[in-house]
């Protein structure tokens, strides 16, 4: 059987990632790749760095999608993997990249995961993180000063330009094709035990059937 694929989904700072890590680290008896979105940006190394940092990332069109579909179509077919880097200071994809071997459980995660209808076709399980809005914002903000080292104007502004009305418009649309949607974040430790469940029982009905 193919491995299981889950998409985790969820606006900026929701704890979409908190959740993909709980559940990685929960399935510590199984094999997990663990796919972060945002590695899928766009490569604008063309542009200076004035104009990357007006680009909308939050806009649908800022992914390479097919790239994605294609490594996630590898991964579903039991192949590895080179997965690509993204640099947040340069806004610029790295030139090394990430061995990511064949598993049977793949985790991925991003804020559009359920907005484009080819990666959506590909998950198994869908999951939407749903966090009130001032959460998120807050979560960003910390995550933006203290780890990619912008500054506080810089990080206000691109949330009201780009950030809010890209959630409004392609993010919380999206949740619509969710089958589970967990509120709360990583915090949820109730909707995170339910998720993993369902996948430790969907690789212990493979299991059998891959040794017979």
């Amino acid at each position: 059987m193919r491995p299981l694929i889950l998409g985790i989904a969820g606006g900026t700072g929701s704890g979409k990632s908190t959740v993909a890590r709980k559940v990685a680290a929960a399935l510590d008896a199984s094999s997990v790749a663990f796919i972060d979105m945002d590695a899928y940006y766009n490569n604008y190394s063309h542009l200076p760095m004035e104009e990357r940092r007006r680009i909308n990332w939050d806009h649908p069109n800022s992914f390479d999608w097919d790239l994605l579909q294609s490594d996630l179509q590898d991964l579903a077919a039991g192949k590895s993997i080179e997965k690509p880097e993204y640099d947040f200071v340069s806004h610029l994809r790295r030139p090394e990249r990430v061995h990511v071997p064949a598993a049977d459980v793949v985790v991925v995660d991003g804020i559009l995961l359920l907005a484009d209808d080819r990666i959506r076709d590909l998950f198994d399980v869908k999951v939407f993180v749903d966090t009130d809005a001032d959460i998120r914002l807050i979560r960003r903000l910390r995550r933006d000063l203290g780890e990619r080292g912008r500054p506080l104007e810089e990080i206000l502004d691109q949330y009201l330009t780009t950030v809010q009305p890209m959630h409004l418009e392609f993010v919380e649309p999206s949740k619509r094709y969710a089958d589970v949607i967990v509120p709360r974040g990583g915090h949820n430790e109730v909707a995170i035990a339910m998720i993993v469940a369902k996948i430790r029982h969907r690789v212990s009905i493979s299991e059998p059937a891959r040794r017979g």
